[in-house]
C-alpha cells in the first residue's frame, strides 16, 4: 500500500469518547499530499485536564461542526488508504466511539499501523517512543496535544520510515469497529 492517513485526534474529556480537534495528512508514496484540520464540537462537557492539555475550551468550539456534521469530510480522507497514527489504538477506539455514539455506519474493519510500534521496532536504543521524543530524534517540529502539529509529526515519521526502506504494512492491525478493539495484533518481521 502506498497510500497512508495518517490521522490525531484530540477529546474533550476523560471518556474519550468524542473528538475537540482531528488533524489528518495524507501520504501517498512516501509523499504529503493533502492535509486537514477541524476543531470539533464534541457536544458535551469539558475536563479542565483536557482543556490544559490541548488548549481547546469550549467556547472555541461552540459554533464548530460537530462529528456527524464533518463525518462526510472525515470519510473522504478515511476511505482511501490505511490509517496511521501514533499510539493507534487510542484514535482508533475514540474514531470508533464517536461513529458508535452517533449512530453512523462505516466499515466494520479498517486496516491502521501505529507509528509508535513502528518505532519501538525499528529504534529500540531509543528509551522513549513518544510522540514528543520521536519528533525529536527526527528533528520534526511539534507542538504536542495540537491535532495538526501531531499528525503532521506521524506523516514525518512514517516518511522517515519509508525512506529508510521500513516495510510498513509488515505493521498491519485490524481494528473493529463493532467491537471497538484491535482484531489482529502487529504482524512485524524481522526489519
Amino acid at each position: 500500500m502506498s497510500r497512508y492517513v495518517a490521522f490525531d485526534v484530540e477529546t474533550p474529556n476523560y471518556a474519550n469518547d468524542r473528538m475537540s480537534a482531528i488533524g489528518i495528512v495524507v501520504v501517498e508514496d512516501g509523499e504529503i499530499t493533502d492535509t486537514f484540520y477541524s476543531l470539533i464540537n464534541p457536544e458535551c462537557r469539558f475536563d479542565s485536564f483536557n482543556i490544559s492539555l490541548t488548549k481547546i475550551t469550549p467556547y472555541m468550539v461552540a459554533d464548530q461542526p460537530s462529528f456527524p456534521e464533518l463525518w462526510e469530510r472525515l470519510r473522504f480522507y478515511f476511505e482511501k488508504g490505511i490509517l496511521a497514527a501514533h499510539n493507534a489504538p487510542f484514535d482508533m477506539s475514540v474514531l470508533g466511539k464517536c461513529l458508535r455514539d452517533y449512530g453512523i455506519a462505516w466499515r466494520q474493519q479498517q486496516d491502521y499501523v501505529c507509528t509508535c510500534q513502528i518505532g519501538r521496532r525499528v529504534l529500540p536504543q531509543l528509551s522513549s517512543h513518544g510522540l514528543d521524543a520521536m519528533a525529536d530524534y527526527y528533528a520534526l517540529p511539534l507542538d504536542h496535544h495540537n491535532a495538526k502539529s501531531d499528525t503532521l509529526a506521524c506523516a514525518g515519521l512514517l516518511q522517515n520510515y519509508l525512506k529508510a526502506g521500513v516495510d510498513v504494512s509488515r505493521f498491519l492491525r485490524t481494528y473493529d469497529f463493532t467491537t471497538l478493539r484491535t482484531l489482529h495484533g502487529p504482524r512485524p518481521l524481522p526489519v
